[in-house]
């Protein structure tokens, strides 16, 4: 039998030039809790790339151990993020595999608000084939515009511009953009040297239905983020952002999904006080996500953390650059991380392995690195910086987009296995 979805690209060039129906590796009814945890090379690379002291010695006793899931590794967008489209099908199985036992959904809403698993309300153009669908792209709130007279190519094509069963049949695919482009097709392109298009083979978008659905089958706890509008609220006169919050609920309700194995999530501060007042019980594990004012420090954003406390928030989530810093050249907790500690608040972090090579992520500054990068030069640090979150700043779990990595840590350090 031939199938009439698309399984393999050449350079992308197919996906898009037809409404592709992507390929799913199973439908969800099969799907079983995974008994074998499957790291790969990555992490006993890391640990091979540390210099020999204490924490190499303890990470190399374990390398032979039989791994586990643990709840302390929360897979970010999927967990797979380095190789799978993210928030695909593929990329959610590929976490579980490494040993995820939270898996994240960013939940945004179509135009017939329906729910989705999207990074973004805004992101379809860099994450999925939707602007080489012409049908779909002449939808977008802003359609392809090819680059031209010095000016870059642009498009804004959100999950509120379409339908579900239009979001359903767009091919996921690696994040980014090629801004010089001057055909639809060139524009998908643009993954970032150090992630793969392996297997940018036109993953499958899910539904937060669908995601609740695979992560019970697979025995594992729900994150869903609450991603914040890029369209005027009340979407269409009626649909507000309480409504949109409430949804998320209802959803995890309807699939009878218990409280204790949700964490909420959404930057949005008056969406954790609606829940804490809307259903206490999801309420009360609602992470906020705290980027304080945007800036790479979150010297300004502790002065919040007893308030937050205060007001019944018990779990905070800022970005590891906010609880790491720099030393006489070694990894320490932050002002941000002792404050949140002498404030009783849970501590959860985002998002590992996202800077790429460590030693180009300190040169640059790059955002997630950007308060301890005099305490970093090689990938193996990335090792020294779980260390310190854990037996130091004392974090309850951390979103990585290879969870391999965390798992491996987790399971030597015997985290909630």
């Amino acid at each position: 039998m031939h199938s009439n979805c698309i399984s393999v690209l050449a350079g992308l060039a197919v996906v898009g030039q037809v409404a592709a129906t992507p390929c799913k590796p199973d439908d969800g009814s099969s799907v079983k809790p995974i008994k074998h945890i499957q790291l790969g090379p990555r992490p006993y690379y890391l640990v091979d790339n540390l210099e020999k002291g204490a924490l190499k010695s303890k990470l190399n006793s374990c390398k032979e151990n039989e791994m586990k899931v643990s709840p302390w590794v929360i897979a970010h967008r999927g967990g797979a993020c380095l190789q799978f489209p993210e928030h695909s099908l593929e990329s959610n199985m590929a976490g579980a595999r490494m040993g995820a036992g939270i898996l994240e959904c960013d939940v945004s809403f179509t135009k017939d608000r329906e729910l989705v698993c999207r990074h973004s309300n805004c992101d379809l153009h860099t994450t999925t084939n939707i602007v080489n669908i012409p049908e779909l792209n002449a939808k977008c709130s802003t359609p392809f515009t090819p680059a031209k007279d010095g000016k870059q190519a642009t498009a804004k094509c959100c999950t509120s511009d379409i339908t579900l069963k239009e979001f359903k049949s767009l091919c996921a695919k690696m994040d980014g953009f090629n801004a010089s482009a001057v055909t639809p097709e060139a524009y998908l392109h643009g993954t970032l040297p150090w992630r793969t298009d392996l297997y940018n083979t036109c993953g499958t978008p899910m539904s937060f239905k669908e995601h609740i659905k695979l992560t019970e089958a697979l025995g594992l706890k729900h994150t869903p983020e609450l991603k914040t509008p890029q369209v005027k609220m009340p979407f269409e006169g009626n649909y507000t952002q309480e409504l949109y919050a409430q949804q998320v609920i209802d959803t995890l309700v309807e699939a009878k999904v218990k409280p204790e194995n949700v964490y909420l999530q959404s930057f949005l501060h008056d969406d954790l006080i609606y829940w804490l007042k809307a259903d206490k019980e999801f309420g009360k594990q609602a992470m906020l996500l705290d980027e304080g004012d945007g800036g790479n420090s979150g010297d300004a954003a502790s002065a919040n953390l007893t308030r937050y406390r205060e007001e019944g928030i018990n779990y905070i989530a800022p970005p590891i650059n906010f609880l790491l810093s720099a030393a006489n050249g070694t990894l320490a907790p932050s002002v941000y991380a002792k404050k949140a500690k002498e404030a009783g608040l849970k501590i959860i972090t985002w998002s590992l392995e996202r800077s790429g090579p460590i030693a180009a992520a300190a040169a640059k500054k790059d955002y997630y690195v950007s308060t301890f990068t005099d305490a970093i030069s090689k990938d193996g640090d990335i090792f020294h910086m779980l260390d310190v979150l854990y037996n130091q700043v004392g974090v309850t779990g951390i979103f990585s987009d290879w969870v391999a990595t965390t798992s491996y840590f987790a399971n030597c350090f015997k985290i909630d296995l």
